[in-house]
């Protein structure tokens, strides 16, 4: 029996030995508060986000272009902060429509646009027109987007 307790009890106390010294090094890049002992660690920032939209009446017509940047908001949009909260809400705003995807025949009008650049860390060049059901839906979630869109020609 006293060989059993011994078995046991040799491996948890090595586990629990090791255990306590995990944790007590130091940070070796981050500042240290000399005057309470801590180590405060800062996070890394991701890539801004930063996105030149170009939206147009119709595809004949002059395009309107302006930059955007998010967190904080920013550049030469119209609404910078509705446009990134909108675009923050979406699931993926610049998903494209899948072709195998059944969209309804609902023409919302001639307007397109265009958006290049970085939206969270990954790039984006990506198109929006309003020529069916589906495009339309993907145009609307992202609305403030494309500013105070021009009517079609």
């Amino acid at each position: 029996m006293r060989y059993r307790t011994l078995l046991f009890t040799t491996p948890a106390l090595a586990t629990l030995l090791s255990l306590s010294a995990c944790g007590s090094e130091q940070a070796a890049d981050s500042p240290r508060d000399t005057a309470s002992g801590t180590t405060t660690v800062q996070p890394t920032r991701s890539p801004a986000d930063q996105l030149t939209v170009e939206v147009r009446a119709s595809a004949k017509a002059t395009p309107k272009t302006w930059t955007l940047t998010c967190d904080p908001a920013g550049g030469d949009h119209p609404e910078a902060a509705k446009a990134c909260a909108a675009l923050s809400k979406a699931q993926d705003p610049f998903k494209p429509i899948s072709p195998q995807q059944i969209c309804t025949e609902i023409y919302g009008g001639p307007q397109e646009a265009k958006v290049k650049g970085t939206w969270r860390g990954r790039q984006v060049d990506t198109g929006f027109t309003r020529k069916n059901g589906c495009e339309l839906h993907r145009w609307d979630q992202v609305a403030p987007l494309f500013g105070d869109t021009p009517k079609g020609n």
